[in-house]
């Protein structure tokens, strides 16, 4: 009884290891996308963006404003296609953790509230990239075998 319930279970091993590059293309192509999208259309209206960094007493809103658009739309299009992934994770981090301790923090009276917000979400995507990379259907992948690492 236990043979066919092993060699199930070794099979389904082997499937999920030789499926081990999917998760981590999901996640950038998802995620990215997100960023692009989000980013760009801060980008397309800079004003209003501007005027929402103001109204939450973020210095410099208009330099800002600028940085963080352009932070999530180009860093969002570089994590779609694995291009220094690692890199632009850690900006993206930056930009999550000052979206939560700034605007979304206010909102925030339980650690149910905290659970409900998207960007904590979003930041452990990113460290997750950080950590582990972007897996092999990249193009930081395909950078690492052309240089030898």
């Amino acid at each position: 009884m236990k043979d066919p319930i092993l060699n199930v279970a070794r099979s389904l091993l082997a499937i999920a290891a030789a499926l081990d590059w999917l998760p981590p293309l999901l996640i950038r192509l998802f995620v990215g996308y997100f960023f692009f999208r989000s980013g760009l259309g801060k980008a397309q209206n800079l004003g209003k963006f501007t005027q929402d960094f103001a109204g939450w007493g973020i210095p410099f809103p208009a330099f800002n404003a600028v940085l963080s658009a352009y932070t999530e739309c180009i860093g969002g299009f570089l994590i779609m296609i694995g291009l220094a992934t690692r890199l632009v994770s850690i900006a993206m981090i930056i930009n999550m953790i000052v979206a939560i301790t700034v605007v979304k923090l206010k909102e925030v009276h339980s650690l149910t509230d905290f659970a409900n917000l998207d960007e904590p979400l979003y930041a452990l995507s990113f460290f997750w990239l950080l950590i582990s990379g972007p897996g092999c259907v990249s193009l930081d992948y395909l950078i690492a075998l052309a240089v030898g690492l």
